[in-house]
C-alpha cells in the first residue's frame, strides 16, 4: 500500500467516523468514501523553487469559511502533458509548512469548484516534493 493510499483511507475514515468530521451524522451514515483519481507516479515531482524577491503576506479564505495568513513564498515550474505549468507556493505564517493551491480543467466539474491544494514537502536537497 502506498503512502497516498494510506492517506486517502485515513481521510475517508475521518469523514466517516470522527466527531469533528465536516459531515452531518446522516451524511456520515451514508458516506462510502471520496472519489479519487488513480495515483499517477508521473505527477510526482521534486522541484526547485524560485523564491519571490518580495514575499507578500496575504489573507486566504479557507473551505471552512475561516481565513488563514500565508506568505507568497515562491514559484515552481514543471511540465505536464507536454505543457509548461507554473504554480505559486505559499508558506504558512508562523510555520507549519508549505501550501500549494491550484485550479485546473477539472475544477467545478469533476473536482471542487474553488480549486484544490497540495501540502508540499521540503526535501533535504532544497527541492520541494
Amino acid at each position: 500500500m502506498t503512502e497516498l493510499t494510506r492517506f486517502r483511507q485515513s481521510k475517508d475514515h475521518f469523514f466517516k467516523s470522527d466527531p469533528h468530521s465536516p459531515l452531518t451524522p446522516p451524511q456520515r451514515d451514508s458516506f462510502e468514501g471520496l472519489v479519487y483519481y488513480d495515483e499517477n507516479p508521473d505527477l510526482r515531482f521534486e522541484l526547485d523553487v524560485e523564491p519571490f524577491e518580495e514575499q507578500d503576506q496575504i489573507t486566504m479564505a479557507t473551505s471552512t469559511g475561516d481565513v488563514a495568513e500565508y506568505v507568497r513564498w515562491g514559484r515552481i515550474t514543471f511540465e505536464v502533458g507536454g505543457q509548461e505549468a507554473q504554480l505559486t507556493v505559499y508558506s504558512a505564517v508562523g510555520g507549519g509548512g508549505y501550501f500549494l493551491p491550484f485550479m485546473d480543467a477539472t475544477s467545478g466539474g469533476e473536482t471542487y469548484g474553488s480549486g484544490r491544494y497540495l501540502e508540499v514537502e521540503p526535501l533535504p536537497n532544497g527541492k520541494l516534493l
